[in-house]
């Protein structure tokens, strides 16, 4: 067997300019079919992570991917909101650590606001338990001196041009309505928050006082008519918030998740529901994971191609080859000999072409690594193969073997006499 291997790594050194370009095609759908099973699995973790360290999203009864969806990822329609009173409970109750509400409705030029506390600032976890990190400014305070005060997220900064010290007028509900904007009350911008790649990114925060103070002369979703507080009057008016959208809890004990749900679910003061965001997460990553599987079955057939190519690589150098072939069975080898070193030829390139394709991959993630996080907040392994993708590896070699043994069988099949006769 040795000697086999021998001869069959001489014979593909000695057509190695033939096969260095389909060893190039396995190795490029090697990486494709690699680096789109890590890029689903880290981006799924990021997913499931958009909000991490919070044990329970409470909210008004109802849906829970819809409440998630609101509240984590700022998409859909505005859910029901909850009292004050409610989210006042919950912060004193035993098994309770923190909490951070959160008031939704309004928008700035396409960007939904964020109503909420200081808290968020330091308390709001994604990711691999990261905390926000603040690009250039300052977060808002939590006093009426910083009432119209707004900090945005990395991507409204960015579409938008907006800098430090900028005022900027916020709208009521999501603009569809004429004459919505709070117009009467500008906010300053006074921080930017750095990319997290999450809906973060794209939300405007104001404090709970702040979305509470640009209400104080509307009611039922309109403007009072003849009603207009001006900015600097508010402060003299109670600005406790009335209502929030969602509340963020975090436990003392992981383990009184349960007990903390059961306990949600039974507050008689009006129906709140409680969801562990690891749960429904997966059970909305059901739904947009099709698309997931669609890229990694397009990857799958890029390697098929790539194995096509290797075996029309060495079934077009069979004719050329058959007087060696032809030599090598005149010196005693038997025609299990001949299939044997086809196979191991086509197996040699899979392999070469497989480990390439690896280190290709890993060359790239650690390349790219930090920018993909910066900019998208997704977190690259750059080294490590799970278990998942040295299953892929090994299927990738199995496959290539038994690609290869479709010339081999050929090569088996041809004859001495077919080798030494003279062709015209």
């Amino acid at each position: 067997m040795t000697a086999l291997l021998h001869t069959a790594l001489r014979s593909a050194w000695n057509r190695r300019f033939a096969l260095s370009l389909t060893l190039l095609s396995i190795a490029l759908a090697t990486a494709l079919l690699l680096g789109v099973q890590r890029l689903r699995h880290d981006v799924r973790e990021n997913f499931v992570q958009s909000v991490s360290g919070t044990d329970l999203v409470v909210g008004a009864r109802g849906g829970s991917v819809p409440l998630m969806l609101y509240a984590v990822f700022r998409l859909g329609e505005a859910t029901q909101d909850i009292g004050w009173q409610s989210a006042q409970w919950l912060t004193q109750h035993p098994a309770v650590a923190w909490t951070l509400p959160l008031a939704m409705g309004d928008s700035y030029r396409g960007f939904p606001v964020l109503g909420t506390t200081t808290d968020y600032f330091t308390r709001y976890r994604y990711g691999d338990a990261q905390s926000l990190r603040l690009r250039e400014g300052k977060a808002f305070g939590g006093t009426t001196d910083t009432l119209f005060d707004v900090v945005l997220g990395a991507e409204v900064a960015e579409r938008l041009g907006h800098r430090i010290g900028d005022r900027i007028t916020l709208t009521h509900g999501s603009g569809g309505l004429e004459g919505a904007e709070h117009a009467d009350k500008p906010f300053t911008v006074v921080g930017v928050l750095a990319r997290t790649g999450t809906a973060v990114d794209r939300t405007v925060h104001i404090s709970l006082q702040g979305m509470q103070a640009i209400h104080l002369d509307w009611a039922a979703g309109v403007p009072l008519p003849g009603m207009s507080i001006p900015p600097e009057l508010v402060r003299k008016f109670d600005l406790t918030p009335k209502r929030v959208t969602a509340v963020l809890v975090g436990l003392k004990s992981r383990a009184q998740v349960f007990a903390m749900q059961r306990a949600v679910a039974g507050y008689r003061d009006e129906p709140l529901m409680g969801v562990m965001p690891g749960v429904a997460l997966d059970e909305l990553w059901q739904v947009v994971s099709v698309g997931e599987r669609v890229m990694l079955l397009v990857s799958a057939l890029v390697v098929a191609v790539g194995l096509v190519g290797l075996v029309a690589t060495i079934l077009a150098g069979l004719d050329a080859r058959r007087r060696e072939l032809a030599v090598l069975r005149a010196v005693g080898a038997r025609p299990l000999h001949i299939l044997l070193l086809l196979a191991l030829e086509g197996l040699i390139v899979t392999v070469a072409g497989v480990l390439l394709g690896g280190a290709l991959l890993a060359a790239v993630s650690a390349g790219l690594g930090p920018w993909v996080e910066a900019q998208y907040g997704v977190a690259l392994r750059s080294v490590a193969f799970n278990a998942d993708e040295l299953g892929l590896l090994a299927a990738i070699i199995m496959a290539g073997t038994l690609a290869s043994l479709v010339p081999a069988w050929r090569a088996y099949r041809l004859s001495l006499a077919d080798g030494l006769s003279q062709r015209f």
